[in-house]
């Protein structure tokens, strides 16, 4: 039997540009946001968001020139406004890892103002079925990031419509894998000490993995996997903080008819996926609040790659893989349901019958 492709070079480089996007946003969060009094000032997360996304690309075109990138951000509005620009490009220029050879392998700096621009624009492919593109959302949990909460920097490859490779950074989740998930997950959780930071990354056939979050080489990385759940009714179940992302009226009902008694765990991001795959929690549920809405492939390519290495399944709401090959969203799925294999088919009854009944 052929085994599958191990990507090494990819998962390094990945690895290595979430990595260093992490420093950016930690140091715009601690300088930026944290002690201000108005959380309602978005410029600390525009400013996350370019920077961590010109410092992804910037590595990912480095290395391989020719493939294409999904992302959230384009940089037209930068070009009006000089003094933004100024402002992210000041933390592109002194973000860097402390380790030369790293450094170097995912290109260095960027030299000046304008080619951090030129990296930002190059994340506007159209996605698709043919060929390597990679999915970048450079802070997925923009109001988690505000709060000190959670968030992640996500990039996933693509090939040809299919996730061959994850890397997601956490700065605010606890290092060690079995910590449990609590209410207060969510918020005051910012990465001071040596506690919190968690690289989590996954290669299709090749089993997922934890590390501590580095700030020059990678820290060893070990395999992790989902929690084995026989009763339902110990069920940790993660879903989104803000109820615009997320229904959770429905998700409530259906915890209750799968006999599930802890209240479920309200985090943003794709630290829901992380966590779920490493047995922190165990049952994902993001349910759609409108009919219209599509998701976007950035916020579940990497996730969906690293819960199913560990273990688990990961389909919308009808049962069906999630389809990455349809462009910019997922417009044939609705909803998401990720759940250790062996009971994911249990789960996806009863999200099937709570759906059905309205």
């Amino acid at each position: 039997m052929a085994t599958s492709p191990t990507y090494e070079k990819e998962l390094l480089v990945a690895q290595l540009a979430v990595q260093r996007a992490t420093l950016l946003t930690k140091r715009v969060f601690h300088q930026k946001v944290k002690g201000t009094t108005s959380k309602d000032d978005k410029s600390p997360v525009t400013i996350g968001d370019y920077g961590a996304q010109a410092l992804i690309i910037h590595a990912i075109k480095t290395n391989f020139p020719d493939d294409e990138i999904v992302a959230e951000e384009e940089a037209s509005s930068l070009r009006e406004d000089k003094s933004l620009a100024e402002q992210i490009w000041g933390f592109v220029k002194e973000t860097k890892l402390d380790d030369a050879e790293s450094e170097s392998l995912i290109g260095g700096p960027i030299k000046d103002e304008e080619e951090m621009l030129t990296r930002i624009d190059q994340g506007g492919s159209a996605g698709g079925a043919s060929g390597r593109i990679w999915a970048l959302d450079p802070i997925d949990g923009t109001k988690g990031f505000l709060r000190g909460g959670q968030y992640a920097v996500c990039l996933g490859l693509m090939v040809d419509g299919d996730v061959k490779v994850g890397a997601i950074g956490c700065p605010n989740l606890p290092v060690d894998d079995s910590a449990p998930l609590d209410a207060d997950i969510g918020k005051d959780a910012t990465d001071e000490g040596d506690s919190r930071g968690v690289l989590f990354s996954a290669v299709q056939g090749h089993g997922a993995k934890s590390a501590h979050l580095a700030k020059g080489k990678l820290n060893p990385a070990h395999p992790i996997s989902m929690k084995k759940i026989t009763d339902l009714s110990n069920a940790t179940f993660c879903e989104s903080v803000e109820a615009a992302h997320s229904a959770h009226g429905d998700q409530a009902e259906i915890a209750k008819k799968l006999g599930t008694t802890k209240a479920s765990v309200r985090m943003d991001s794709q630290a829901k996926y992380c966590s779920i795959a490493r047995g922190a929690g165990d049952i994902y549920l993001r349910l759609p609040v409108k009919k219209d809405y599509q998701e976007k492939i950035w916020d579940h390519a990497a996730g969906d790659l690293i819960v199913r290495e560990a273990g688990g399944e990961v389909t919308d709401s009808e049962g069906k893989r999630l389809d990455f090959s349809k462009g910019r969203t997922l417009s044939h799925n609705k909803g998401v349901v990720a759940a250790p294999s062996a009971i994911h088919p249990k789960v996806i009854e009863v999200v099937k019958s709570v759906l059905g009944s309205k």
